[in-house]
């Protein structure tokens, strides 16, 4: 057995001179060790006893990259498989003993390069994640039956679907990858697969693939976070030491043709605006020129301080939005920079400014200070994710796999800094020449979508499975037929703030976390969406997202750019109830940063010029929603449910009409009468002390004056009768279908078991609708349900985007879950899944400063106590079956649903008329009835 200690961190002391000329970060030290089974497989364990958690994290060095020709996505369908049921798990099992053991992070995932799968458990449940992905990486093969195989076909192509033919320029942005890697290039189309080669996978196909790449001696496995050492050491070896080492993994041989001359095509696609995209083929990850090509990312279309952005959206204001991005990967990467047109921008015009720009790039190089933002947001981009231990774990799997060192983070932020002005330049004008490019137009139009059926009923009946191990074996390992019992709880209690209030009666909750050198600060006042004037909805997320566009002192550019010198992510927004500015960066520079956050939200400048810029993005926005049909969804339903003039009964985007109609006296006065101290609340969490943040809040915000007060939420409007509403959007692929009804406010004694009976209707993966609509009968690729608590009495809802000939009896089988749960409510063991699962995963929603200030926001906002956080997981434990029973009886009543479907109507109206539930009514994708 080899041993390997090495420092991930190693106490490095990293000099940024963006963010202070003279100051230096301190990252942390993470230890790291690292040795092999006899078996081959890889194992590295790092330590952080911060909080009881415990990431197990694996890989396989198997991804898209691996495939040939016929069998793409592959891969990523075998990752679905996995979670199918091994041998000794059962049947899909293994997200239910994830879910009862209270994971806060549970999934797998697939790229061109490599599959992964990790989950994120309280630190007694080790055990359990290392029995549970030793099982199906040693036993999986003898349970994986042509039955499973074909739901999970059904799901992938759902999920295909979803996530690329029903999203806007999803198929456009599939023609951008197959013409920079033409086939048989692995890398050709996207990762998820053709419908094609996704329903030709067959049993054969899925046994040969999983012997070939699922062995021992093809994975990674990280253990991170809370456990003994030695202790981890033994389970290691207990549950994968017997595992067999697997035949020599074929190495990759993939060679990617250069691009000599540009390729330009137009696809077309149900969509409102014109798209353009540019993209090349870049350096492979980690290789010479592979940061330098990040860093000319970053400058052309790196977010609001980049030039793209700057001069297409900002000054000539023709793009509602401009990125680029290099997308690093394991033999060869991709630059793309994808430009999204404002109505009555030509894709041809946005493609000839977007080259003025590059052009201009490529002949006079960055700016000093744009080479050093670009650093900055680079080198603070690696050290912010690593609040959760699952990033962490992952981190290091992700360096192991590309650089075969999975403590290359130094030398990875070396990189950033060690790019200068020539090395970017010289990498930029050799690779991002117009002849090296891929041009695809995105434009209004028929989507094109290469379906096929669904294989015959009897696919694969003949194929014998024979089981893996010899009887000797089988023997040595029964003990695997029992799950492992957790250890001992571990002792959390989760954080109860600081508070102090200034004399101007602004509130302030401090959670100190010195883990990291990172903060978050959140100003929250309790004035939203619902104190819209019932004429003009939107003033209010018109009028948060005017405060990061301009104040007395700063222009909106200036913001921009400082935000960028910085690294701060720093937004404004708008719920229902709230208005918030919310900022988060290293601490390195924490005095500037709030200088800056506080400019932002108390000195707005509304000035006519940028109101008028961000009218038309918000319209544009407006506009972008109809081909989104989720969105379209969701506003009718809240519509039809609250009433269109209600303050529940909008997004907080508006309307056109109203939006058109806003003025900036509008916003200004909005702001005065409904934000100020005494409806606020400052809320601070990260490297920062009690005293800091009294210093701070009394510097920044104790001269702020206002007399806005805290509001009554809106009355509750009388129930629903049951409805259903068909919006029509032909040649979808799916329907968005969607149960809505009345649901409570935050305030409501019954929170804690309403929120445990819902976690087994809809809010598990193992939850009744999803198991159904997903699992049993392969409709869709995820189904849930909500309670959106608010203030006043906000929306309930379920459902899914389904396949579009199975609309309605997946409509059918919802409304059936929906009655269900009032006759059949929830059983012993799924009431105490249901608690386990949501007691024991509290605290994974405080691993990052944001998590932090979002719950000490809520203790604000919906006036809880501030032990409302430690006391909650004995409420959520406390809840009886009577308590569950109650809540679903009480809260659920299917009979006063909206039923709201948003698809292809030719297809899916007579299924629906047939379902007999109401009179159908029609509704525009602008959420109004259809006249």
């Amino acid at each position: 057995m080899k041993l390997r200690l090495a420092a991930l961190f190693s106490a490095l002391v990293l000099t940024v001179s963006s963010l202070a000329q003279t100051s230096a970060i301190k990252a942390p030290t993470i230890a790291y060790e690292e040795y092999r089974l006899p078996n081959g497989l890889q194992v590295l364990l790092t330590e952080d006893k911060s909080l009881p958690l415990v990431s197990v994290n694996v890989w396989y060095h198997v991804g898209a990259v691996n495939e040939r020709p016929g069998r793409t996505g592959f891969a990523h369908l075998f990752e679905h498989m996995m979670f199918e049921g091994s041998r000794n798990v059962g049947e899909k099992n293994h997200f239910k003993y994830l879910e009862a053991a209270g994971a806060s992070d549970i999934n797998g995932s697939t790229n061109f390069d490599r599959t992964n799968y990790f989950e994120t458990v309280p630190s007694n449940q080790l055990d359990l994640a290392l029995w549970l992905e030793s099982d199906r990486m040693g036993f999986l093969l003898d349970t994986l039956d042509r039955a499973k195989l074909t739901n999970q076909r059904d799901v992938v192509r759902n999920e295909r679907r979803q996530s690329r033919e029903n999203q806007p320029y999803g198929v456009v942005e599939e023609e951008v990858y197959g013409n920079l890697f033409p086939e048989p290039h692995p890398y050709h189309g996207v990762v998820i697969g053709s419908h094609k080669d996704i329903e030709a996978a067959r049993l054969v196909d899925v046994r040969d693939f999983f012997k070939t790449y699922y062995a021992p001696n093809n994975a990674t496995l990280v253990v991170a976070g809370s456990f003994d050492k030695a202790q981890a050491k033994a389970l290691v070896e207990k549950y994968f030491g017997p595992l067999q080492k697997g035949e020599t993994v074929p190495k990759l041989d993939v060679v990617t043709p250069s691009i000599t001359e540009e390729k330009r095509l137009t696809v077309t696609d149900t969509v409102q605006l014109e798209k353009v995209y540019l993209a090349w083929l870049s350096p492979k990850a980690f290789a010479p020129g592979d940061a330098e090509m990040d860093i000319t990312a970053d400058v052309l279309g790196g977010g609001r301080s980049s030039r793209l952005y700057k001069k297409l959206v900002y000054e000539q204001q023709i793009a509602q939005a401009a990125q680029c991005y290099n997308e690093s990967a394991q033999v060869a990467s991709i630059f793309n920079c994808e430009i999204t047109a404002r109505p009555g921008t030509k894709a041809a015009d946005l493609e000839k400014a977007a080259n003025a720009v590059i052009d201009e790039f490529l002949k006079n190089g960055a700016t000093p200070e744009e080479l050093e933002r670009a650093r900055t947001k680079s080198i603070a981009s690696l050290i912010r994710p690593l609040e959760r231990i699952g990033v962490v774990a992952d981190k290091l799997n992700y360096y192991n796999h590309f650089t075969g060192d999975p403590g290359y983070l130094p030398k990875d932020i070396a990189r950033y800094q060690n790019a200068d002005g020539s090395s970017v330049m010289k990498y930029a004008q050799d690779l991002l020449a117009s002849n090296h490019r891929v041009v695809v137009y995105g434009v209004p139009g028929e989507k094109v979508i290469h379906d096929v059926a669904r294989s015959p009923e009897n696919t694969d009946a003949d194929v014998k499975i024979e089981k893996e191990y010899t009887a000797e074996f089988d023997a040595a390992q029964a003990w695997r037929k029992t799950a492992p019992k957790p250890g001992p709880t571990p002792s959390f209690a989760l954080p109860v703030p600081q508070t102090f209030t200034l004399a101007n009666g602004l509130k302030v909750y401090v959670a100190e976390n010195h883990k990291l050198p990172l903060f978050a600060a959140n100003l929250v006042s309790l004035s939203g969406a619902s104190q819209d004037p019932s004429d003009k909805p939107g003033v209010a997320g018109f009028a948060a997202a005017m405060l990061i566009e301009g104040t007395k002192t700063r222009s909106a550019t200036a913001i921009a750019d400082q935000t960028g010198d910085l690294a701060l992510s720093l937004n404004g927004t708008a719920t229902s109830d709230a208005m918030s500015v919310s900022v988060g960066g290293l601490t390195t520079k924490l005095d500037n940063a709030v200088d800056l956050f506080a400019d932002v939200a108390l000195h707005p400048a509304f000035d006519g010029g940028e109101v008028e810029r961000v009218r038309k993005r918000r319209l544009t926005q407006l506009l972008q929603q109809r081909d989104q049909p989720p969105i379209v969804a969701q506003q009718v339903g809240v519509a039809a449910l609250f009433g269109p003039t209600s303050a529940y009964g909008h997004n907080s985007l508006g309307k056109p009409d109203s939006v058109k109609e806003i003025s900036s006296a509008d916003l200004s006065g909005f702001y005065t009468k409904n934000v100020g101290p005494k409806n606020s609340a400052l809320v601070l969490s990260g490297d920062i002390t009690l005293a800091k943040a009294r210093a701070l809040a009394t510097k920044y915000f104790g001269g702020w004056t206002g007399t806005a007060s805290v509001p009554k939420p809106p009355t509750a409007p009388a129930a629903a009768t049951k409805r259903v509403i068909l919006v029509d959007k032909p040649g979808a692929p799916q329907t968005a279908l969607y149960a809505f009804q009345l649901g409570l406010p935050r305030s409501t004694p019954d929170y804690v078991p309403v929120v445990v009976m819902n976690t087994m209707l809809g809010d598990l993966f193992s939850s009744r609708i999803n198991m159904n609509l997903r699992e049993e009968h392969g409709y869709t690729y995820g189904a849930s349900s909500r309670f959106t608590f608010r203030r006043g009495n906000g929306p309930f809802f379920a459902g899914a985007s389904v396949r579009t000939d199975v609309t309605a009896p997946a409509a059918k089988e919802l409304m059936h879950e929906l009655t269900r749960i009032g006759k059949e409510p929830l059983s012993d063991s799924e009431l105490k899944m249901a608690r386990d699962s949501y007691a024991r995963s509290l605290p994974g929603d405080f691993e990052t400063n944001a998590g932090v200030v979002g719950a000490m926001g809520n203790i604000f906002t919906y006036d809880l106590p501030l032990t409302y956080y430690r006391a909650l997981p004995a409420k959520v434990d406390a809840v009886t079956s009577k308590q569950s029973a109650d809540a679903a009886t009480t809260y659920i009543h299917p009979d006063q649903m909206i039923l709201v479907a948003v698809g292809d109507k030719a297809k899916i109206e007579a299924g629906l008329k047939d379902l007999n539930l109401a009179p159908i009514e029609e509704w525009t994708v602008d959420a109004t009835p259809k006249q």
